[in-house]
């Protein structure tokens, strides 16, 4: 039979690229696409060496687990011997779980698999097994979906809303810090771009304007009147409405921010795809703290070793 190297190693450099990207997702480190397509390379050449170099160290078990660290440093980068443990038992579990639903459908096809260090060698045709083409194309993308979301779920249930976190807003290229609360009731999101909705106060707002535009501002708030908002933060607006608690329909005055930063323990959680809604007054009387977070954000932010 005939093997199409080129073939192969496409089925398996996009393979290994999927479980870099399961991978990392479900670790929740930031990595850039580079790296994750750089990391799916190394791991693909287990493909001619394989084939070129049967008896290689790299086909004995210790061969194998060498070069698995090498693609998660590839990947990932060296943090620290802790985060690179945890990343490779991830990858580890990813391949394997992922690996037994394909060794599942080959088997009821009658096919035969053969499993590889990084990902999966099949060579029942000279360009690869079609089952495998066929889990590249829809099965993966659909077990990714499923994995991340249950992942994302149990984040969700895990957060601990009874305690305050420092966080840096960015807007305008202008950035100020305070403290946030994690607010388990905030489910604000906008109808329209299906951005969560961060409630900031007043006190902590106030520092990007200068005075006369906020009074500009909470006037067109309580008027009703667009016309109001000072011109230089008209592309900042955005009107969100939303049900108050007593069911009525209202609406909040919402700013487009740069960035918010949130301080979770030892991470840094940085969310863009965000709006800031303003509260025209104190969120507490003690001013403990001056935004309500959501809780959306722990899971759809990317996270930064702090």
């Amino acid at each position: 039979m005939t093997i199409y190297l080129d073939a192969v190693w496409v089925l398996n450099f996009l393979l290994d690229l999927m479980l870099l990207m399961l991978t990392q997702a479900l670790s929740r480190v930031y990595t850039p696409k580079g790296r994750l397509v750089l990391g799916a390379i190394v791991a693909s050449f287990i493909v001619p060496i394989t084939l070129y170099f049967p008896n290689a160290y790299i086909s004995t078990l210790f061969g194998k687990i060498l070069y698995s660290i090498l693609i998660i440093a590839v990947t990932f980068r060296f943090v620290s011997v802790k985060q690179m443990m945890k990343q490779l038992l991830l990858f580890y579990f990813v391949t394997f779980t992922i690996g037994g639903g394909l060794f599942a459908a080959h088997y009821v096809l009658q096919n035969p698999i053969a499993l590889s260090a990084s990902g999966f060698l099949s060579f029942s045709t000279g360009y690869g097994d079609p089952v495998s083409w066929l889990f590249v194309v829809i099965g993966f993308p659909i077990a990714l979906w499923f994995t991340k979301n249950r992942m994302d779920k149990h984040v969700v249930e895990k957060i601990r809303y009874d305690q305050l976190y420092e966080v840096c807003l960015t807007i305008n290229n202008k950035s100020f810090t305070t403290t946030g609360f994690i607010d388990s009731g905030n489910q604000l999101v906008d109808p329209l771009t299906k951005r969560p909705v961060v409630i900031c106060d007043e006190s902590f707002l106030k520092q990007w304007f200068q005075h006369d535009d906020w009074i500009k501002l909470r006037q067109a708030y309580e008027n009703l009147n667009m016309e109001d908002i000072p011109v230089n933060w008209a592309s900042y607006m955005q009107v969100v409405p939303f049900h108050g608690v007593e069911g009525r329909s209202n609406f909040l005055f919402a700013l487009k921010p740069d960035n918010l930063t949130i301080y979770y323990g030892e991470q840094q959680i940085v969310a863009s795809k965000l709006l800031i809604g303003i509260q025209f007054s104190d969120l507490t009387d003690d001013k403990s703290y001056h935004c309500l977070l959501h809780p959306q954000l722990i899971k759809l932010a990317t996270i930064h070793s702090a």
